[in-house]
This record gives structure tokens, C-alpha cells and sequence, in this order.
């Protein structure tokens, strides 16, 4: 038996070291037992009677049962805590990137805005918008798509301040917030930054692919004041960048406000215009350089609106292509074009080519071979005598995929010709990577040959390349006679310019 002092002293201990109930069995005389000490005890029974053991292990078990329930109690109220958090992330969070949403962006944006005004501070809002990202969705499918949305978070967030907000608004639209930032110089290395860093390669796939992004910058108080009308005006900067090219950044104007509600205009009527038969084209002829004979034609895409009259290309252009209007719209230039190449050989008795281009959007259109080979069929052409122009940022945005949709397309037996050759990544190895049976030397390229000497040998290693791989060379953008006789003594096989016909609504032959 322990001296009484002494379990004293170890229950005190006990009691500190553990939160649930104790109950103390004690051999004790009476007077010891009615000692202050045992009254620290919350359970005291006498060690009396056999009674008494089993009131001290209902006891017992009644006070661990206490102590669970207690234990419960606290690890609900944590979990119940923890779940708050996770609502509230999810709520103010993108899930797939884990960047601040709409609603967390907005309400930060509010809150830097009142602050900004009180202490009249400058503030900034980046618009940017992934340029094709519809392409890899459709070519790579949704889980690369998604793969590259969480890089470009990355990217982003590399990209920029601690200080500063990065957010996901909606599908391929992101938008930084930058306190205390309104100077154009440091807002124009933010932008470069970002444009180098969401440019560089991606791995989706095990592919290498390259994705650009347009960006649209609003600043307060020079633009707006207030929340919706900073985000609107840096929206509306943002679709201004990418009529200016893509992979661009614009700083708002007051005048791009206008210019926006012209350029929606302009949508709703180009949705109009195949209904109602306002498109037209034109042809411009290709010359065989050795002999001056027409060889083919390009068909253009021409627009003639009842109120607003001509409408040029490069303004209602990449309004189709961004809005998906190109499909419908391209379909009917090709039909068109093929009913036109067969009313000619008719009428002549020559097989000529008919050159249609394709846009980027067009290309990766998952319905175009089948298309091509009902046009085929309808029109009864020659599909030797169909060509389809590429640009060659199309086929490099996704190597594998390229290959395949040209390979589909050569199935058909329609001819492929690599355009604007020289206009972007000026890469020969394409010409080797892809199988074509015509490269279009860009406009640009020609040009500049007169007085760079880069572009000059470029030229003449794509005529040469051509030779050795057998296939055609045309020289676009031909405009004056030395032009012509530089092309002529390289052995350049075809041309095609202002020198030797402008478009006209109707081709340029005879009849036989």
C-alpha cells in the first residue's frame, strides 16, 4: 500500500497529464479518506465492499464513454472547420488551376480600387486571352487543353510581382490585377514578359506544341473608374491586340470603345452575309515563268454589304476566324471555287488549278476531309485540280496532328501547297518534315530579297530545295519586272502578282 501523501502527489501528476475523468480507488482508514486531499479526486469511493467494484467499473466506463463523446465533439468542430475552408477556396478558386476566379478577382478588384482612390494611387488590369486554344482542345482534346491551362497558370504566376493578382476568368481568359502600376514603360516589359513566357514550348502529350497569347491593358484613373468599366476597357484592348496580329499587347484608347462596337456589328452582319448572298470571288492568275502561260488561279474571298459596300479582308477575316463563322463560310468558298474551275475547262478545254488557302481554323476543322471529299463529288472536279494552301504557323502550332490531317487530305488526291512561306519561322526543315506537292513563296519575302540579303538566300534555297524534292515553286507577291527576272534566272517555276494580272471577278482565260 502506498503512502497516502504520496498517491496524492501521483494523481495530482495524473490529472495534469490527461484530460478525462479519473476515478481513485483508495484502502484508507475513514479519517484519512475524509482528508482534503481525497476531495480532488471527482469520483472517491471507499475500497468497502464488493459493491463498490462494480460501481467503480460502471463508473468508469461511464467516464470514458464521457471522454469519447468529448473528443467527438471537438474532431466534428474541426472537421466542420476545415470543411468552411475548403467551401470558401472552392468558392473564391479556379479548382483546375487553382488560381482566385471571377468572384475572388472582382471582389479584390474593388477593394484595390477603393484603396487606390484614397490614396490616389495608379492601378493596372491585364486582359489576356490564349490565341487558337479552341485548336488544341479539338486537335489534342480536353485533357491536354487542360494540361496547358495549368502551365500557363504557372507561367503567369512566374511572370509577375508577389504583390500582384493572377486570376482565371472563364475558359482560356486570364486577367492580372498590378497595384500601384500605370507607367506604360514598366507595364510594356510586364506584358513582353508575359507573352515570352506563355510562348515558349509546351509537352502535351509528348508532343511539342506552341500556344500565344494576346493581351489587353486598361489603367485607372486613366481609363476608367470603376471596376466593370477597368475590366471592360481592358477586355475590349485585349480583342484590339488580336486584330493587330495575336501574340500582341494593346494598351485601351478611348477610340477602341467605337471601334469594339463596330467590329460586334460587323459580326452580326458577316453571320448574314452567306444567307443573303453578299460574298463573292475573286481570281488572280499564276503564270508559269518559263513559257508566260496561265497555269492556275487563286480564288480571294471578296465581301459587298448592301449599306457599308466593300468591306476588305482584313477586317471581316479574322472576325470569322475567331468566331468560327471561317467554317461555314470556307465551305462555300471551296464549292464555289471548284464549280468555277470546272465551268472553265469547259469553256477552254484547259485543266487549270484552283488554289483555295485555308485558315488555321479551317485546317483543324475535324469535318474536312469528309467536306472535301462531298465537294469532290458534287462538282465533279479533277481533285488533282483542287489545291489547298496551309500557312506554315498551322501546320508547325501541332506537328503530329498536321501530319495526319495532310495525309487524309492526299488520300483524296487534292494537291497541298505550304503558304506564306517565309512570312513567320522561315524554316527550311519544313520542307523536308511535311510532304507537299507546292510551297508559296511569301509576298514579304520577296520584297525584302531586293535589299536583304537573308531573305534573298532564302528564296534560293527554297527554288533549289524544290528541284531536289519535286515540287512546285510560285513566287507570290511578284510586282514589278526585276522581280521577275531575279525569279526567272533562278528557274523559279511559277509566279503570281500585280506585275501579271490583279483579282478579277471572273477568271482570266478565254474561252477555246
Amino acid at each position: 500500500m502506498i503512502n497516502p501523501w504520496d498517491g496524492i502527489k501521483r494523481f495530482t501528476a495524473a490529472r495534469k497529464l490527461y484530460e478525462f475523468p479519473l476515478v481513485v480507488v483508495a484502502g484508507l482508514s475513514e479519517a484519512e479518506q475524509l482528508s482534503p486531499a481525497a476531495a480532488k479526486a471527482r469520483t472517491y469511493i471507499a475500497r468497502s465492499s464488493i459493491a463498490s467494484v462494480a460501481l467503480i467499473a460502471l463508473l468508469t466506463l461511464l467516464g470514458y464513454l464521457s471522454w469519447q463523446l468529448q473528443q467527438s465533439r471537438q474532431r466534428a468542430a474541426r472537421e466542420q472547420v476545415a470543411h468552411a475552408k475548403r467551401i470558401e477556396y472552392m468558392a473564391q478558386h479556379d479548382i483546375l488551376t487553382g488560381l482566385p476566379n471571377r468572384a475572388f478577382f472582382s471582389h479584390m478588384l474593388t477593394k484595390l480600387l477603393a484603396l487606390a482612390k484614397r490614396y490616389h494611387r495608379p492601378l493596372a488590369v491585364l486582359f489576356l486571352d490564349l490565341d487558337h486554344f479552341k485548336l488544341i482542345n479539338d486537335t489534342l482534346g480536353h485533357d491536354a487543353g487542360d494540361a496547358l491551362l495549368k502551365e500557363v497558370a504557372r507561367r503567369l504566376q512566374e511572370s509577375v510581382r508577389e504583390s500582384d493578382i493572377v486570376a482565371r476568368l472563364a475558359g482560356d481568359e486570364f486577367v492580372v490585377l498590378l497595384p500601384e502600376q500605370c507607367d506604360e514603360g514598366d507595364l510594356t516589359i510586364v506584358a513582353n514578359r508575359i507573352l515570352s513566357a506563355v510562348g515558349k514550348p509546351y509537352d502535351l502529350l509528348g508532343q511539342e506544341f506552341r500556344v500565344t497569347v494576346s493581351v489587353g491593358i486598361s489603367r485607372y484613373p486613366k481609363n476608367a473608374e470603376d471596376e466593370e468599366s477597368l475590366l471592360k476597357a481592358a477586355d475590349v484592348a485585349m480583342y484590339h491586340a488580336k486584330e493587330k496580329g495575336r501574340n500582341k499587347f494593346h494598351f485601351y484608347q478611348q477610340t477602341d470603345r467605337q471601334l469594339s462596337l463596330e467590329r460586334m456589328s460587323l459580326e452580326v452582319a458577316l453571320r448574314q452575309a452567306l444567307e443573303h448572298g453578299e460574298f463573292s470571288l475573286h481570281y488572280q492568275e499564276q503564270h508559269d515563268l518559263a513559257t508566260g502561260e496561265i497555269t492556275g488561279m487563286e480564288a480571294l474571298l471578296r465581301w459587298t454589304h448592301p449599306q457599308l459596300g466593300e468591306i476588305l479582308p482584313r477586317q471581316f477575316l479574322p472576325i470569322a476566324e475567331e468566331s468560327g463563322l471561317i467554317i461555314p463560310i470556307g465551305k462555300w468558298v471551296i464549292e464555289t471555287a471548284c464549280r468555277e474551275c470546272m465551268a472553265i475547262q469547259q469553256a477552254t478545254g484547259k485543266p487549270l488549278t484552283m488554289c483555295v488557302n485555308l485558315s488555321a481554323r479551317q485546317f483543324t476543322d475535324p469535318n474536312l476531309a469528309h467536306d472535301l471529299g462531298r465537294i469532290v463529288r458534287v462538282t465533279g472536279i479533277d481533285p488533282e485540280l483542287l489545291e489547298l494552301g496551309v500557312a506554315e504557323s498551322a501546320l508547325l502550332a501541332d506537328v503530329g496532328e498536321a501530319i495526319k490531317i495532310l495525309g487524309q487530305i492526299r488520300m483524296l488526291g487534292v494537291r497541298i501547297a505550304i503558304d506564306n512561306f517565309g512570312a513567320s519561322y522561315s524554316s527550311l526543315s519544313t520542307l523536308n518534315r511535311f510532304r507537299f506537292d507546292t510551297v508559296n513563296i511569301d509576298g514579304s519575302v520577296i520584297r525584302n530579297s531586293e535589299h536583304s540579303p537573308e531573305d534573298q538566300k532564302l528564296m534560293e534555297a527554297t527554288i533549289a530545295m524544290g528541284k531536289n524534292l519535286a515540287f512546285t515553286v510560285v513566287a507570290e507577291g511578284v510586282e514589278t519586272e526585276a522581280q521577275a527576272r531575279f525569279l526567272r534566272d533562278r528557274n523559279c517555276d511559277k509566279v503570281q502578282g500585280f506585275y501579271f494580272g490583279r483579282p478579277a471577278p471572273h477568271p482570266p482565260v478565254e474561252p477555246a
